[in-house]
């Protein structure tokens, strides 16, 4: 072990799983506590550029993510309404050329259970929903709703939009409601084939207020999943999501291309999600307490980046941790913010503007990212440091 001290992450998804790996992987101690009893196989899908394949690459999954992602060649873009292309984004081939690495789509359960493979049971810990966590400035005690508690040096919060460790930070505050709504559902290879259509791998639907994001989340091209972005003026259930219809889909997207029309006629469950935001953190730290993910920038999902920001995060952390030593663990913590918050607000920006890659643009800066290459700044002077 390189260091005798403990950290907790809180949250066990895609940006807890890759902090622990990281961690583990350079030789510190790590525990994660899950609030939820076990893990299935969620209906949902996931981009994975090529800016997080390469940390998948120091992790070892990089190999088994491809192997079971789908490799678009193209993110396309077309008029929802005629069908024209607005933009054909290149990737497959050209991805690998250019950005050092492949772009995937994949499902989010079949990604998440390759990042935690690499941990051992007795590193994650379920059933452990968060009470309270009290800093006492050696170390954080945590307490847990089913009467346990932990303790731990350090606490990574990486448990999302409305992270108990961001509340403990910075105060309770809900999350606001963005005005728009994402509907999803996943649709069999075999009921595709029921129309003499094509589906192509990675395409985006447009109209001046909406869209509907659709990929496949195989390599076998059995799955194909679509999202929506749709304007819906209030949320007023108390759920994470509600159940929603083809007839209220085919309302959302009436005067839509045939294709989007098979697609919500396939669709034999759909279900609706309200979208949500916080503003800009004042602090992403505070002594032995950091965040990452959407505990510290929630973004809408339209740029198809909010996981891969959640899981640069875990790997600019654990690098400014092992640059700056535990010793130093609020200059590490100081090291991460600065080198993180300028590209997760631009990400967050772009992706709650909804403009990426509507028209013909040049995404390398976003794709072609190496954040092991990248030079460390200087939080202080915000210099290469």
């Amino acid at each position: 072990m390189k260091s005798e001290k403990r950290f907790a992450v809180i949250g066990a998804g895609l940006g807890g799983a890759a902090v622990a790996v990281l961690l583990k992987q350079a030789g510190y101690q790590v525990t994660v506590y899950e609030q939820a009893p076990e893990f299935s196989r969620l209906g949902a899908g996931i981009h994975i550029g090529p800016n997080v394949m390469k940390i998948f690459r120091r992790m070892g999954i990089e190999e088994k993510v491809s192997l079971m992602s789908s490799h678009p060649d193209f993110w396309f873009s077309r008029d929802g309404e005629t069908g024209e292309y607005m933009s054909r984004i290149p990737l497959g081939q050209y991805a690998l050329d250019n950005y050092g690495a492949a772009y995937v789509t994949v499902h989010r359960g079949d990604l998440h259970d390759v990042m935690l493979s690499p941990l051992d049971n007795q590193d994650v810990i379920f059933n452990k929903s968060l009470e309270t966590i009290d800093d006492t400035g050696d170390e954080v005690l945590m307490t847990f709703a089913d009467g346990t508690e932990a303790k731990a040096d350090f606490v990574i919060g990486a448990d999302g939009i409305n992270s108990k460790v961001r509340e403990t930070l910075l105060g309770k505050e809900e999350p606001s409601y963005s005005g728009w709504v994402a509907h999803r559902a996943l649709i069999t290879g075999e009921q595709l084939a029921k129309y003499d259509l094509n589906f192509e791998d990675c395409i985006k639907w447009w109209s001046e207020d909406r869209h509907m994001m659709v990929y496949y989340t195989t390599g076998k091209r059995d799955e194909y999943y679509y999202v929506t972005g749709v304007p819906e003026a209030e949320w007023n259930s108390p759920k994470a999501f509600v159940d929603s219809s083809q007839d209220e889909m085919r309302e959302a997207f009436a005067g839509y291309h045939e294709t989007v029309q098979a697609l919500i006629d396939a669709s034999t469950s759909i279900t609706k999600w309200p979208l949500k935001n916080r503003n800009p953190l004042p602090l992403w730290s505070q002594n032995r307490m950091v965040l990452l993910g959407d505990a510290c920038h929630p973004m809408k999902p339209h740029m198809a980046q909010g996981a891969c920001m959640a899981i640069e995060d875990a790997a600019m952390l654990v690098r400014c941790v092992d640059e700056a030593g535990l010793t130093e663990y609020e200059t590490a913590f100081a090291l991460y913010e600065a080198n993180r918050i300028e590209r997760a607000s631009r990400v967050q920006r772009t992706s709650n503007a909804n403009t990426w890659l509507r028209t013909q643009e040049d995404p390398a800066w976003c794709f072609g990212y190496d954040l092991y290459d990248a030079p460390l700044k200087d939080p202080l002077k915000g210099e290469v440091a």
